[in-house]
């Protein structure tokens, strides 16, 4: 099935760009915070009921189903142990841009929807975790936050509901593992931010040990259009099981680097032509692109330039959507650097818990810069990627997974130019062995 682009009725983030304020009033004029208590006079249960019929699926990377994720949270809390909803805007994946569009030019969205998905959820608050680099995104959610407080939105009778919901901002310190889940929680505890042990998971046992739901800025703040729109309305775009849309953040060798709301499963060719200004050079260019950010597979160019950008559709080329950064890469790309740089970013940033990562980051960032110099053979090659199978799956999170992909996706599509460069420093003696 091949989907159309998103029609300008359809979108969601209708002040991606910053063209108008970010403040309430102009956010009103736009839609938001309109009539949100008839909204939440659906019920907690009918809203999941909502979510669940759209379709929507996870926006931070793994795609879990998003209704069914607020369904496993208490129904009756009990007495000392209140629900908490925590908001991921940690987003420090490499060519992930999209959440901090919403917390600069539509905050209100995020903090509606917060609202709305608290509610659903039995929550007494909300926790918003920024990623610690992100300054001025801080600053503005946090005027919206102040701007909603001061017209009864959130606080005690919340929009005129009936009910009182709190919403703190707090910024992290600039760790990339603080966007694990657990981690985050850690850290949201004033510990330090390592991953816990699952189970328990969150909705049984997170935040101060209370129940504890963790979701994407963009999942969230899509669910008031949703509840406004209906679900069928969202279901309606994108392919089945992949409904929606989606923002994409396209960077690297493309004539318009850009962030667009799109349809779930528009081609890769359409999502580039249509508003990236297409691959510098042309289409004969292009080598290979990283389509979810950094820590999934690349994807060379053949196989990727008519894939629907979804969450089966990247699957079935042997990646995966994850946040839709879209890296994409041309032929003047050293392919072997770009990714052993990758693998310093996942060394840097593991939080040395777990021994595969702590050990196996470090090793593997080691030996792609070994290769990227030719130094090597193709026992190196055979060595590393037989150490990416061991790291991945047998860490607490999924850091180590996210390390050890880059690798395996270069060594599966781009072995060849790995070899040439080991056959270029031996002199060619390597290809002669070969023959």
């Amino acid at each position: 099935m091949t989907v159309t682009a998103l029609a300008d009725k359809d979108r969601i983030f209708t002040n991606l760009y910053g063209f108008q304020s970010p403040g309430l009033k102009e956010a009103q004029g736009r839609g938001d915070w309109d009539n949100t208590a008839e909204l939440m006079k659906q019920g907690p249960d009918a809203i999941i009921e909502v979510v669940k019929a759209s379709g929507l699926r996870g926006r931070g990377g793994a795609g879990f189903p998003t209704g069914m994720k607020w369904s496993f949270m208490p129904k009756e809390p009990k007495p000392g142990k209140p629900n908490f909803l925590v908001i991921n805007a940690d987003e420090s994946e490499p060519g992930s841009c999209k959440d901090r569009e919403i917390l600069r030019h539509d905050p209100h969205k995020l903090i509606e929807g917060t609202l709305i998905a608290g509610f659903a959820m039995r929550a007494r608050a909300a926790y918003i975790y920024v990623r610690g680099e992100y300054i001025r995104e801080t600053e503005a959610l946090r005027r919206a936050v102040a701007e909603a407080y001061g017209a009864g939105l959130i606080g005690k009778n919340a929009a005129g509901s009936g009910i009182d919901f709190d919403v703190f901002v707090h910024r992290g310190a600039g760790a990339y593992i603080c966007g694990e889940e657990t981690a985050m929680l850690e850290s949201l505890e004033g510990k330090k931010g390592l991953p816990r042990l699952k189970p328990p998971f969150p909705a049984g046992a997170g935040l101060y040990g209370c129940p504890t739901t963790v979701n994407n800025v963009e999942s969230i703040a899509v669910v008031p259009t949703i509840l406004r729109r209906g679900a069928a309305w969202f279901a309606g775009i994108g392919n089945p099981k992949n409904e929606g849309t989606k923002l994409f953040q396209i960077s690297g060798h493309v004539n318009n680097p850009c962030v667009v709301e799109e349809a779930m499963g528009i081609p890769f060719r359409e999502l580039i032509d249509r508003h990236a200004g297409g691959i510098r050079g042309g289409w004969d260019n292009l080598l290979a692109v990283i389509p979810g950010g950094s820590s999934v597979p690349l994807v060379p160019a053949h196989e990727i330039m008519d894939a629907p950008m979804d969450f089966d559709g990247m699957k079935a080329v042997g990646s995966g959507l994850g946040t839709a950064a879209v890296i994409v890469m041309d032929k003047s790309t050293d392919i072997v650097r770009a990714i052993a740089r990758l693998s310093y970013f996942y060394k840097h940033e593991s939080c040395g818990q777990c021994t595969p990562c702590r050990e196996g980051t470090g090793w593997m960032w080691r030996t792609m810069e070994r290769l990227r110099e030719g130094d090597g053979d193709s026992a190196t090659i055979d060595r590393l990627l037989d150490v990416t199978k061991q790291i991945e799956g047998h860490t607490i999170c999924a850091l180590g997974d996210a390390a050890a992909w880059p690798i395996q996706g270069l060594v599966k599509h781009f072995r060849p130019e790995i070899e040439r460069r080991i056959a270029e420093r031996n002199g060619g003696a390597m290809m002669e062995a070969a023959e």
